[in-house]
């Protein structure tokens, strides 16, 4: 008897068959005739998606979050556990001082260090939810130390042509081999959502976006000013004839009151009149859809930032000029099929994108979707809005370190 191997475990298979004797020239010989194998019955996908998921779970992943108790860093635990995210015990909590807790639903209590390079050598997985500064300071080496990647949420890095600028369902691809990653802008990572479709299906030449941006663009103290700008706002503020008076509310987050208000201005005015903020939405755009961020060359992208009174999810108004022509009905079929986006248009039925419903909702809405009336049958109109702290932060950044680990 062979030692086991392939042929032997060929021969065993083999003998399960019909044995039967054989009449040959000069004597008889012993033949088997093969038993089919029973034919196996398809199993539906869900049974080959448990099966993944049964593959991720056995592997675990050490995680970092720096910058733990502001209002990114809160979203990205919570999505770390609605995700199910396979995380090695608990994740490690930093800020720029040591003492503070924050409360998880799956890990309890959890306490936060205070930042040192020496605590985070060796992880799978570092979250920056910190400021710039920090990461110019901190992210190359951090990532020189991690076992597996760095994911920056400022804009730091963003437009450094040695760091890929992700948003998993247009570019994912990037994220892997990676070990620095750089998140989008929010304002950017909602509109690439219901862009990218289009323009793989069209092809785009112009984008125009005017935005309407939630407080939470500004963190847990942007807010914190609007709430307490609502609360406080009375009749030395606002005459009953709706007339603002000569009394202000108090602001230190946004350049005006934010309550009742509409500010156009977000981030720092640059040499073209544009804001940063503007800025960011054109030059991160062309990034995600692999074109040079300061090329002059189609794509082109203008946008209008605009800070309004709402807590959390950004709205956008955009209008776009594709390459081939495009109709409403063929524009929704695209949006329709893309993963992370959810068709909210029917207008009869008063159905369409609001940060009402689109607030804690991991999907962007898309919406309101017609012909331009300038561009005619390469111009759309349309309308989005999504959740500035998960998929403009904290979804983005757990969606990135998804494709770079598993």
């Amino acid at each position: 008897e062979p030692a086991p191997g392939p042929r032997s475990r060929s021969r065993r298979r083999c003998m399960r068959g019909l044995w039967v004797l054989v009449l040959v020239r000069g004597g008889l010989s012993l033949s088997v005739i093969p038993r089919a194998a029973p034919r196996r019955e398809a199993r539906p996908a869900e049974w080959y998606l448990a099966r993944r998921r049964q593959r991720v779970v056995m592997a675990s992943y050490s995680v970092g979050v720096v910058g733990a108790t502001g209002a990114v860093g809160r979203e990205l635990l919570g999505v770390l556990e609605k995700r199910e995210f396979p995380v090695s015990g608990s994740p490690l909590l930093f800020g720029s001082s040591g003492g503070k807790t924050v409360a998880t639903e799956k890990w309890g209590v959890l306490e936060v260090d205070a930042f040192e390079m020496e605590k985070v050598r060796g992880l799978d997985v570092v979250f920056l939810a910190a400021s710039g500064d920090f990461a110019k300071a901190h992210a190359d080496e951090m990532a020189s130390v991690v076992k597996g990647c760095v994911v920056d949420n400022s804009s730091a890095l963003r437009l450094r042509r040695d760091v890929p600028l992700v948003v998993p369902e247009v570019n994912g691809e990037q994220c892997k081999g990676a070990k620095l990653i750089a998140n989008p802008n929010c304002t950017t990572a909602i509109a690439i959502m219901a862009l990218y479709p289009l323009f793989a299906a069209f092809g785009l030449k112009k984008v125009i976006v005017s935005t309407y941006q939630a407080a939470s663009g500004a963190g847990a103290a942007g807010m914190k000013e609007l709430r307490d700008g609502v609360a406080g706002m009375g009749l030395e503020h606002v005459a009953e004839d709706g007339c603002f008076t000569d009394k202000k509310l108090p602001n230190e987050v946004f350049a005006h009151p934010l309550a009742f208000n509409v500010i156009p201005h977000i981030d720092k005015f640059q040499d073209n009149a544009y804001t940063k903020e503007e800025m960011k939405v054109t030059w991160e755009t062309k990034k995600i859809l692999g074109f040079d961020f300061d090329s002059p060359d189609e794509p082109l992208v203008s946008c209008t930032a605009v800070r309004i009174p709402t807590l959390r999810a950004h709205a956008e108004a955009i209008t776009v000029e594709t390459d081939k022509p495009c109709t409403p009905e063929a524009a929704r079929d695209a949006l329709r099929a893309a993963p992370g986006l959810r068709l909210a248009d029917d207008p009869a039925a008063n159905l369409y994108p609001m940060p009402i419903s689109a607030t804690g909702d991991f999907d962007v809405e898309v919406g309101r979707v017609r012909q331009n009336l300038v561009f005619g049958d390469k111009g759309l109109d349309f309308f989005v809005c999504g959740d500035q702290l998960l998929r403009g932060a904290a979804l983005n950044a757990v969606l990135i370190a998804e494709k770079a680990l598993f």
